[in-house]
């Protein structure tokens, strides 16, 4: 399975970086490919090692002006001109998709694959890993929009959240 995840590109503390290396670890020892923003630096960079290591398969999707952050070990990079062809190539090339922590490009990108979800146009499952609540504030967000009538389809169908990398692997393979 191609497994695309969105995340943080910068350096992180244990309490977020030993999570998402569980799950790269997971994810290479389940033979599966990452489908990843291609950079070497932060989490992205931390991920993308686990899974080499596990001997998983790396599919990188870069922005040319990010071309000095390219992870070199990639069995694949594609080069894209700007972020939204990024995002395009990202979810095109995924199975699945597992949001970790990060910051606003993380944010830009799930409410993106949200949005192509909601109507239609991305049928494949997405995942939030809610390391140490992290995404409390948007899973509440989010189920408020539910209740109150803003999605047109229930929650459930546009988005899960997992609290272990384990977790995760188990409602993909649901």
């Amino acid at each position: 399975m191609n497994i695309c995840v969105f995340c943080s590109a910068y350096s992180l503390d244990d309490r977020y970086s030993a999570p998402a290396a569980e799950f790269a670890r997971l994810l290479g020892e389940g033979g599966h490919t990452l489908v990843w923003g291609g950079s070497d630096a932060g989490l992205m960079g931390l991920l993308a090692d686990e899974v080499k290591a596990a001997g998983g398969g790396l599919v990188g999707v870069m922005v040319e002006m990010l071309r000095h952050k390219a992870y070199a070990g990639a069995d694949e990079l594609v080069w894209t001109a700007d972020l939204a062809e990024r995002k395009r190539e990202l979810a095109n090339r995924a199975d699945a998709i597992v949001v970790l922590v990060g910051g606003l490009g993380t944010m830009d990108e799930v409410t993106e694959v949200l949005e192509l979800k909601k109507h239609g146009l991305f049928e494949k499952p997405v995942v939030v890993l809610d390391t140490e609540g992290f995404y409390a504030g948007l899973r509440t967000q989010l189920e408020r929009m539910d209740a109150e009538g803003f999605l047109p389809k229930p929650l459930t169908e546009l988005v899960t959240f997992a609290d272990t990398p384990a977790e995760v692997f188990a409602q993909l393979k649901a």
